[in-house]
């Protein structure tokens, strides 16, 4: 995995330079999430990873099947990634790229794993509390997991808190184990 990053760095840090350039971030990252999304698709995987195309061949057919997804840059993006064999990255450059951005937008996606539903409200207050321990702009996602017994897990970047009862009594098994 950490190769595949290393060889889709280039490509996202290109492709976000001329985002960034254009003003275009957001479209960008709507293009490369479809384009990653096409490109796991079993038969698109077989097509990328199979010897039956030629490069050209192959880039005509994910530019057809993307249909109006793709711009003029996002298609020479395609023919760019067919021509070198590197179609096959397309899931690593729509990561690395959405990292650039939210670096460069000062902000981060945080996901909650709640024992129990939350309100807006609650929402809003872990957002603000997050943003201001991170130094961002926090978007949450939240959803609910019952094994969890109560509490919650917040995953956000490289940070993770867990606050569940699931995982105090984890820590306490291991502690008493010692």
């Amino acid at each position: 995995m950490a190769e595949l990053t290393t060889v889709a760095r280039p490509y996202a840090q290109a492709v976000f330079d001329r985002a960034q350039q254009t003003g275009r971030l957001a479209d960008w990252s709507g293009m490369l999430q479809f384009a990653a999304a096409v490109a796991v698709d079993p038969a698109m995987r077989d097509a990328i990873e199979g010897a039956r195309l030629t490069r050209t061949q192959l880039a005509q057919l994910f530019i057809e099947v993307a249909g109006d997804r793709l711009d003029d840059e996002g298609r020479n993006l395609v023919r760019l990634l067919a021509e070198n064999r590197r179609m096959g990255l397309l899931v690593e450059i729509a990561a690395v790229y959405e990292v650039l951005r939210a670096e460069a937008e000062s902000t981060v996606q945080a996901q909650m794993v709640s024992a129990f539903p939350l309100s807006d409200d609650q929402k809003e207050r872990i957002a603000e509390s997050l943003k201001q321990r991170l130094g961002r702009n926090v978007t949450l996602t939240a959803e609910i997991d019952d094994s969890l017994i109560g509490g919650a897990i917040i995953h956000a970047g490289d940070l993770v808190i867990d606050g569940s009862v699931r995982g105090k009594l984890d820590r306490l098994a291991g502690a008493m184990n010692r």
